[in-house]
């Protein structure tokens, strides 16, 4: 029996796993992040994980992370931190040339997809082809009105398309109950919350000191549905006491907010350094004081999830998924 049919055989067989996305760290955001979190705990329990994903410039075609073995598909990608939809539809074409030979060759026990869109079709395809079930997981901006500003033209012709995707899947599974709301508004099919894990040995940050002056810390993509120009607007606000800010990323926002901080003539109180490496990140968050979330929606928000390691207090805009973190 497969991990689909009863989830008691993860507990006495160990199962290969084909995993499809087309963002695995450092290509990608939190879902990224999450994804390659899940396929590490996968292989400490014992289970075999392949995963398929999209190249980028400077990482190899093949390697093995934390036992891992990763395929990456030359997609053009050309940011980390955003994805075409050219680039998207090269993963799905790509993939399922790559695709149908580790699933004959290797035979895996279950497909397990992140993103209904683009990964979804691939693994629609692959099953359909080969007979291999699938299991999707579903983030947020894979689903219609979960990213508006990014998505909304595609889903306004993709998503007639995509009911099989979410139809023939074994399992669907949303990573929180926002999601899964709204998923439902669109695909009338069975849908489990599993939210995303958390690692609670990280939980004590040792020693609490407020920074003087405090210091408040944004990560993420700069894209419009993030809202990071909130940050420098209300910081600006409170422009007469003490405070500096850090501002983790990269993205089409990023120009402007670069310009509102000069213009409010604001540089010596922000540092923007780039997108950097998972760990990186975690150094800022050590060092920082307050999170401040002003997105216009969240699934289940990685930072949130992440800064709950460190010691910050958080201003978070209240949107959809609040709830869940304030029961």
């Amino acid at each position: 029996m497969s991990l689909v049919e009863t989830p008691e055989s993860s507990l006495s067989k160990h199962l290969r796993i084909l995993v499809l996305s087309h963002e695995f760290p450092p290509v990608g955001g939190g879902g990224a992040q999450v994804i390659q979190d899940l396929c590490r705990g996968l292989v400490r329990r014992g289970h075999a994980i392949k995963m398929l994903t999209t190249h980028f410039a400077g990482l190899p075609k093949e390697e093995e992370i934390d036992g891992v073995q990763v395929y990456r598909l030359d997609c053009g990608r050309r940011v980390p931190y955003r994805a075409r939809f050219s680039e998207m539809g090269r993963f799905v074409i790509g993939g399922l040339v790559k695709g149908l030979d580790l699933v004959r060759g290797w035979r895996p026990d279950v497909i397990h997809v992140h993103f209904a869109v683009p990964a979804g079709a691939l693994a629609l395809a692959l099953s359909a082809l080969t007979g291999a079930p699938y299991i999707l997981t579903v983030h947020g901006g894979d689903v219609p009105g979960g990213a508006p500003e990014k998505t909304a033209g595609w889903f306004r012709w993709l998503y007639p398309f995509t009911h099989p995707i979410w139809r023939r899947a074994r399992r669907v599974v949303a990573v929180s109950e926002y999601t899964r709301q709204l998923a439902q508004l669109h695909y009338p099919v069975q849908i489990q919350v599993i939210r995303n894990g958390f690692n609670f040995s990280a939980l004590c940050p040792g020693e609490i000191e407020v920074g003087v002056p405090p210091r408040v810390i944004w990560a993420g993509r700069f894209m419009p549905e993030k809202n990071p120009i909130q940050v420098v607007r209300t910081l600006a606000a409170l422009g007469d006491i003490p405070w500096n800010c850090v501002m983790i990323g990269d993205g089409p926002e990023k120009a402007r907010v670069q310009q509102e901080i000069a213009h409010l003539g604001l540089e010596d109180r922000f540092t923007i350094p780039g997108w950097v490496h998972q760990d990186q990140v975690m150094e800022w968050f050590s060092k920082s004081d307050v999170l401040f979330m002003p997105s216009f929606s969240e699934g289940l928000p990685i930072l949130r999830r992440e800064s709950r390691r460190w010691r910050g207090p958080e201003r978070i805009n209240m949107s959809s998924y609040v709830d869940m973190f304030m029961r």
